[in-house]
């Protein structure tokens, strides 16, 4: 009876592991919305909603916080999905990655635990901060998974491991000091958690910024490397990676200057927080793609 779902979901693993990225990546900007219209405490303790059920309790003078939060809580169901999806897809059709293909539905189970530390810690930024950069994590394993699944290609070129790894570095300060930047800001979750990190906003945002700005020159000094370098596939997504991660990084710095300037308005915030999923999501392709595939020589 089970044989028939099972074997369908092993003919559409790259289907699966592509819905993981999008869900690992929705979840950030859904959790963004739940910060952004001060509903983080909308249920008021976790795993229950409010004491004694798992649902919300809505009042005509009360209702839009807690629905803003209880759906976001039920997308967890949604992930959970998708991570079982891509766990039974990766076992059956790639055994060498099965135990690889575990990984999303941990990180679901993680993200749970931290979440509901973060409610019934009011929301406190030290947790709330986590909360956030392990989304990303879970962004950048979802494409390494998904690319690793499908085998995609390598660059043909010289190595430049230390190049790479420079690139890593500073995307993981880039949001490292967003979740700070974040932490310092105005934006708690809720109207009653008003506990900021003790940081001046302005001094980490520009501090921030300048790890944009590292990034932006690491990343066009590689990209002059290898632009004349061709993927091994037969179509060039090496080339396409690194554009789309300039483009990309671009658009996003664009977008936190505007916010900045603008003071913080919700609308901006959340589509910069749409385009840190994005950010993480090709940041990772581009790291992947650009490996230098073996050489004979080098395999031997």
């Amino acid at each position: 009876m089970l044989q028939r779902p099972l074997d369908f979901i092993a003919r559409h693993g790259r289907g699966f592991t592509i819905a993981n990225i999008l869900a690992q990546g929705g979840i950030i900007v859904t959790g963004g919305l739940v910060r952004l219209t001060g509903s983080g405490l909308g249920c008021s303790t976790w795993p229950q909603c409010e004491p004694g059920s798992f649902t919300p309790e809505f009042h005509p003078e009360q209702w839009f916080h807690p629905a803003v939060e209880f759906g976001n809580r039920l997308l967890t169901f949604v992930l959970v999905a998708v991570a079982l999806g891509v766990a039974i897809a990766v076992w059956r059709s790639r055994p060498e990655l099965r135990w690889f293909g575990l990984v999303p539905g941990i990180g679901v189970i993680i993200q749970a635990v931290v979440g509901g530390i973060s409610v019934l810690v009011q929301l406190h930024p030290l947790v709330v901060a986590p909360h956030l950069l392990l989304s990303t994590v879970l962004v950048w394993y979802a494409v390494w998974l998904a690319l690793r699944y499908r085998r995609a290609p390598e660059r043909a070129g010289a190595p430049m491991p230390w190049h790479r790894r420079l690139l890593a570095v500073l995307v993981a300060a880039i949001l490292f000091l967003g979740a700070l930047t974040t932490g310092a800001g105005p934006h708690s979750g809720d109207i009653d958690a008003t506990e900021r990190l003790d940081l001046d906003p302005e001094l980490i945002a520009r501090v921030h910024a300048a790890s944009v700005w590292a990034f932006i020159v690491v990343l066009a000094a590689l990209i002059w490397r290898v632009r004349g370098d061709r993927s091994v596939g037969e179509r060039d997504e090496v080339r396409r990676a690194w554009m789309v991660l300039a483009i990309v990084t671009l658009a996003q710095g664009a977008i936190g200057y505007v916010q900045y300037f603008t003071g913080l308005p919700e609308a901006v915030v959340a589509l910069h927080l749409a385009g840190l999923a994005v950010f993480t999501a090709a940041a990772a392709a581009a790291y992947y793609l650009l490996r230098a595939a073996p050489t004979p020589s080098r395999s031997a």
